[in-house]
C-alpha cells in the first residue's frame, strides 16, 4: 500500500492510495492515523475518493526523528573512517522536516549540502526489541534528504548544529507497505542537483539495516508509531568532493528511492 498525508480544498488528511486516486482515512495526517491505527488497516478504513489531491509532508508530528550518520561503506570510506561496530546517531527535532515539494529555505552564506537517505516509518511501540520484533513494527518506508549545513556541522565534534535547521529536511512524498518494497534486496537511491546525478547506491549495501537499527535504537529510548529513523546516506556527498561543493540559491535537488518516489526541492537562499 502506499499511505500519504494529502492537501485538498478542505485542508489534509491521511490517505490511502486505490488505483489512481487517494481515498480518505480517518485522520487529518498520517502522523495521527498511525497513533491510531495500524498501517495494515488502512485497506479496510478507506473512505472516499478525496478530489485533488496532493501529497503533501507525510508524517509532520514524529515524536522522535533519529538520523544514522554513517551506513553505506562508500561514504564512510570517502570520510576517511573505519566501518563501525556500532551506529552512529543523531536526532532532529519534527520541526527540521519539509514537504517533498517545497522550497528549502536557508539564509546565504552557508555550506548546504545534499544527502539522499531511505527513512523507516515505524508502526508499533518498540521498547528493548529484538530484531524479529523491530522488523514486524516497521510500518512502511519513504525518502528523505538529510541536506546538511556542513560548517556549522564541523564547528564541533558534535553533529546536532548542522543537522537541525528548520525546514532542511524534505520527507515523502508517500509512505510505502513493506509488502511491496523490501530494501534488504536492494532498492537505488539516488540523488540529483539541477538534473546531474550526485549520489547512487543501493539500500543492499547498508552497514546495519532497518530492522536493526529500530532495535538497536529502541534499547536506549522507546520508538512509537509516527517516528522516523533515517538510515544514513550513499557517497558522493558535495563535502567529500575535490574540490568541495555545496547547494547555491535556485537549484533543484532531487531525491529518488526504487519502487518508493521522487522530492523535488528548489532551494532558496535569503539575506
Amino acid at each position: 500500500m502506499r499511505l500519504a498525508t494529502v492537501a485538498h480544498a478542505g485542508g489534509t488528511s491521511a490517505a490511502v492510495l486505490r488505483g489512481e486516486a487517494w481515498h480518505a482515512l480517518p485522520a487529518a495526517d498520517l502522523s495521527a492515523f498511525l497513533r491510531t491505527a495500524p498501517a495494515a488497516a488502512a485497506a479496510g478504513l478507506a473512505g472516499g475518493a478525496i478530489d485533488g489531491a496532493v501529497p503533501v509532508l507525510p508524517l509532520p508530528a514524529p515524536g522522535k526523528v533519529v538520523c544514522c550518520g554513517l551506513n553505506y561503506a562508500d561514504h564512510i570510506r570517502e570520510t576517511g573512517r573505519e566501518l563501525p561496530s556500532f551506529p552512529t546517531l543523531f536526532a532532529k527535532y519534527a520541526d527540521t522536516l519539509t514537504g517533498p515539494r517545497d522550497d528549502l529555505v536557508l539564509p546565504r552564506g552557508l555550506q548546504v549540502d545534499w544527502e539522499a537517505e531511505l527513512a523507516v516509518v515505524v508502526g508499533a511501540t518498540l521498547r528493548r526489541a529484538d530484531r524479529a520484533a523491530a522488523r514486524a513494527a516497521i510500518a512502511g518506508y519513504t525518502v528523505a534528504n538529510d541536506i546538511s549545513v556542513r560548517d556549522w556541522q564541523y564547528r564541533t565534534l558534535q553533529w546536532f548544529q548542522g543537522k537541525a535547521w528548520d525546514g532542511s529536511c524534505p520527507v515523502g512524498p508517500v509512505v510505502v507497505t513493506p509488502d511491496e518494497v523490501d530494501p534488504a534486496a536492494g532498492l537505488d537511491v539516488l540523488c540529483r542537483v539541477n538534473g546531474e546525478e550526485v549520489q547512487r547506491d543501493s539500500t543492499r549495501t547498508l552497514v546495519f539495516d532497518s530492522a536493526e537499527l529500530l532495535a538497536y535504537v529502541s534499547t536506549f529510548t522507546v520508538l512509537r508509531p509516527g517516528d522516523l529513523v533515517l538510515t544514513g546516506t550513499p557517497g558522493g556527498i558535495g563535502a567529500a568532493r575535490d574540490p568541495q561543493r555545496f547547494l547555491s540559491d535556485g537549484d533543484l535537488v532531487e531525491t529518488e528511492i526504487q519502487g518508493i518516489g521522487t522530492l523535488r526541492n528548489t532551494v532558496r537562499l535569503t539575506d
